[in-house]
């Protein structure tokens, strides 16, 4: 998988990577009741076993992650990833047969420190990461799934323009160990053009 730094006005993505491990902890730290409906990592320990499933997920292709980092101060306030990344068997005599790139995929794993909430970095990110998911690979369609619990989650991805599609019953297990119920949105290529003019112009204003 292509390791790729994306870069904003106020955060770059840059590959995760074994090196990121201690400032990852860092940020984490002390963040439990932020991280309530988020699997984040608490601990050296824990956070190695994190960010090296992340990294053969990504030499398996199936994911894509980051660290986000602010331009401001240079430092790592979170992760993020592309995950359940797909190519579809498109038949040979099909157009899109000659695809390179991947047919669909999910953003999420995204979290970050309690400083840099509400500052406009996670905007900046979804946005970065929807650009090169719609603009470069060409995507179909980019998937957002949260804890049915999490309202904060749930309205940060509808305002981005994701549209809501309902409710998958125990999809998963919790942050918090229980049988999640888990609300799905989605972008699709169609809807691209207008959701890249809102997220252009909600970023503008926070830089």
């Amino acid at each position: 998988m292509n390791k790729k730094i994306l870069m904003g006005s106020i955060v770059r993505l840059e590959p995760l990577e074994l090196i990121h491990i201690e400032a990852l902890t860092k940020a984490a730290a002390g963040n439990e009741q932020l991280f309530q409906w988020t699997v984040v990592p608490q601990g050296i320990e824990a956070m190695t076993k994190y960010v090296k499933l992340a990294i053969a997920q990504r030499e398996a292709g199936t994911a894509l992650p980051f660290v986000i980092i602010s331009i401001q101060d240079s430092k790592i306030k979170g992760s993020t990833r592309f995950w359940n990344i797909a190519h579809w068997p498109w038949p040979s005599n099909n157009p899109e047969s000659e695809r390179t790139t991947p047919d669909v995929c999910e953003i999420g794993h995204t979290w970050l420190e309690a400083s840099a909430i509400k500052t406009g970095i996670n905007t900046e990110v979804k946005f970065l990461m929807l650009r090169y998911a719609f603009d470069y690979w060409k995507l179909w369609r980019v998937n957002f799934t949260t804890d049915v619990r999490n309202e904060l989650s749930r309205a940060a991805i509808e305002r981005l323009g994701a549209k809501f599609e309902g409710i998958i019953r125990a999809e998963r297990m919790a942050a918090d160990f229980s049988v999640r119920d888990s609300a799905r949105f989605s972008i699709i290529a169609e809807e691209w053009k207008e959701v890249k003019l809102r997220l252009q112009s909600i970023t503008q204003k926070h830089n």
